[in-house]
């Protein structure tokens, strides 16, 4: 029978097992050990010496098997947090991902405090962007699609549990949905990763028509500047999030389109990842 195990021997062997996985092994080594003693992480570091029981060892491989397999672990613990809210999240939707809260950021920017707008969230995966803004500016109606009926029930059980009732959660692809309807502000996330790139054999888990858009990446895109123009009202905002290289040509598809005031934003490293225009 083998002695058992201590928590911080149990840390540095994981560590290790995840290195080859992860950027932030160890901490995905704390937060996998704390989810299964059922305790935040700042009992790891009070008590390294205690030992984990036959459930928490079970639990703790398990998880661990899961996390060195390349899935991502927010699909392992459930939750993700995106602009201080936590998230649940399942493989039917995208991993909300930092970079993307710029999007957030500069929507709120041009929304009024006490506005009492017609906001669209195009391609709402979880419901980060649009949980977001609503929670900030709660005067204003949001309204986010999905051709997705598993994410959408995702995102609208995120509102649920958050207690952001201004949202209504419609199925279908990209504007369908809302024919016919005028918007303030849209903002959409699409996918924009080129079919076949690299990037996205680190991506297998995460559902493929939320990341792929054809060869080049900006099908979706070209849907949403063409069809949003009919959307928003006289002066209203489109913002949409793209690769950090596809800065010229969505900028070149906005102007295509007749869009005004076409403008790039960086995201909090310095890469262009947000196109920002009026309806010309």
């Amino acid at each position: 029978m083998s002695d058992p195990l201590r928590i911080d021997t149990a840390l540095e062997d994981a560590t290790r097992r995840l290195e080859a996985v992860s950027d932030a092994a160890r901490l995905d080594a704390e937060l996998l050990l704390a989810r299964a003693i059922d305790m935040p992480r700042s009992y790891l570091f009070a008590h390294p010496e205690d030992t984990l029981d036959d459930l928490a060892m079970t639990r703790f491989e398990t998880a661990l098997a899961r996390r060195a397999d390349g899935e991502p672990m927010a699909y392992i613990t459930g939750v993700r947090e995106f602009w201080s809210l936590e998230l649940m999240v399942t493989p039917a939707t995208l991993v909300p991902r930092p970079e993307t809260e710029i999007l957030v950021d500069l929507a709120l920017r041009e929304i009024p405090r006490r506005a009492a707008w017609q906001i669209l969230d195009l391609g709402t995966g979880s419901g980060a962007i649009a949980i977001a803004v609503a929670r900030e500016r709660p005067l204003c109606n949001l309204t986010a699609t999905d051709a997705s009926a598993d994410a959408l029930a995702v995102a609208a059980q995120n509102a649920r549990q958050l207690d952001v009732p201004n949202i209504e959660f419609l199925a279908g692809d990209w504007v369908k949905p809302v024919e016919g309807r005028m918007f303030n502000i849209i903002v959409s996330n699409p996918p924009y990763v080129r079919a076949g790139d690299a990037a996205l054999e680190a991506l297998q888990r995460e559902p493929q028509s939320a990341l792929v858009a054809g060869d080049d990446g900006l099908d979706a895109i070209r849907t949403i500047v063409r069809d949003c123009v009919a959307l928003l009202e006289n002066d209203g905002v489109l913002l949409v999030e793209h690769g950090a290289d596809q800065q010229g040509t969505v900028e070149a598809l906005f102007a295509s389109h007749g869009w005004a005031d076409i403008t790039c934003h960086k995201d909090y490293a310095g890469l262009p990842r947000v196109t920002v225009a009026r309806r010309g």
